[in-house]
């Protein structure tokens, strides 16, 4: 069920403020998005309660956590949230079992459908339990902290850039986990990043932050393809989630074969996914080509038919976004063309084309499971 979270934060700083107000209805992940500086970290940590004597009121699932006025504050290991760092913060002495069983018996009060052997299954760490903390790689060390952060068993887990130290490979690899857990243990989480693929591939919805301020918030496709956050979410970043059904594999020409609607795509071959399973892509619209007549002859494999809904050019620019309704499906993908284009090609609103992209559009980073 999802846990309402009401937050109204005012922090100075020397040369910066955060002013937020926010009510949310959290379930799943909920990325807190934007550029450095943007006030992400610390409004995370007013909700922790790591940040006291800020004027605050934070109410979590009805219970009063802060309220400055009342000069009420729950202090933070009193709060039932899960907190995982940019590092891992292990603790040296214990071995990876060892840290696991620290949280686990102080917390088995609580939430117990949440056992040691699920969320050791569920984060692959049985092969870890006997190691030192001083061996493990920098992704397999961030799993055993959202192992320990797990069997903290919290009602809102808090991510606070829990990838940020690592490298594309192992972000790679332990992106899978962190979407997961949340809605395998059923815990709601607030998930920092200011990496706008990070937020595409996680999370269900997002809120925008920059200079201090809430800029949009909404699930995650419609938010990241709004043009008027493209100053925060990036221009050339801009883009558009889909969601389709892997069918199977191709394995002489190393493809993956998805059904999104009645409509088919293929991407370079990912072994990990299997036949059923519902996958999110990530399309950048600057990798999106239209047409207005079904091409032939071309190396382009994904041609998928639709409509235009919109265009909108940027300002002093040569380009302009092309908002296309994908055919048999209630998805939308964005095309980024020049204005000549558009022209040369008669584009309008309800105008029937192709939209063509390439199957290296799909990378591994640009490609996540919907467990």
């Amino acid at each position: 069920m999802p846990k309402d979270l009401e937050v109204a934060a005012e922090a100075s700083f020397a040369d910066f403020r955060l002013s937020v107000e926010l009510a949310l209805s959290l379930q799943g992940i909920t990325a807190l998005f934007g550029p450095s500086g943007s006030g992400k970290s610390t409004l995370l940590r007013i909700i922790a309660g790591l940040e006291q004597g800020r004027a605050a009121r934070v109410v979590f699932d009805g219970a009063l956590w802060a309220d400055s006025r009342e000069k009420t504050f729950l202090p933070a290991h009193r709060r039932p949230v899960g907190y995982l760092f940019q590092d891992a913060r292990l603790f040296a002495h214990l071995n990876v079992a060892g840290n696991l069983r620290f949280a686990d018996k102080r917390s088995r009060d609580r939430h117990p459908s949440i056992t040691w052997e699920e969320v050791v299954a569920a984060l692959d760490l049985e092969p870890l339990l006997d190691r030192r903390v001083q061996g493990l790689s920098g992704g397999e060390r961030q799993r055993v902290a959202l192992g320990r952060t797990l069997l903290a068993r919290p009602s809102l887990l808090l991510l606070d850039e829990p990838l940020s130290a690592l490298d594309l490979g192992r972000k790679a690899d332990i992106l899978p986990y962190l979407e997961a857990a949340p809605r395998r243990f059923g815990i709601p989480a607030l998930y920092v990043s200011h990496a706008v693929e990070e937020v595409a591939q996680i999370a269900d919805s997002v809120v925008v932050l920059a200079d201090g301020r809430v800029q949009g918030i909404g699930p995650v496709a419609e938010v990241l393809e709004r043009l008027d956050l493209q100053a925060v979410t990036g221009r050339f970043e801009a883009g558009s989630l889909l969601e389709a059904q892997v069918v199977g594999h191709d394995q002489p020409l190393h493809l993956t074969r998805l059904q999104l609607g009645a409509q088919g795509l293929t991407m370079p071959m990912l072994k990990a996914l299997r036949p059923g399973e519902r996958v999110r892509l990530r399309v950048r619209s600057r990798d999106v080509a239209l047409a207005t007549e079904e091409p032939r002859g071309l190396s382009i494999r994904n041609v998928l038919a639709g409509q235009v809904v919109s265009i909108e050019s940027e300002p002093e620019t040569a380009f302009a976004e092309v908002l296309v309704a994908l055919a048999d499906s209630d998805q939308r993908l964005r095309a980024r063309i020049t204005r000549a284009s558009v022209a040369d090609l008669g584009l309008a609103p309800g105008r029937a084309v192709f939209a063509l992209m390439k199957s290296v559009t799909f990378d591994r980073r640009a490609v996540t499971r919907r467990l």
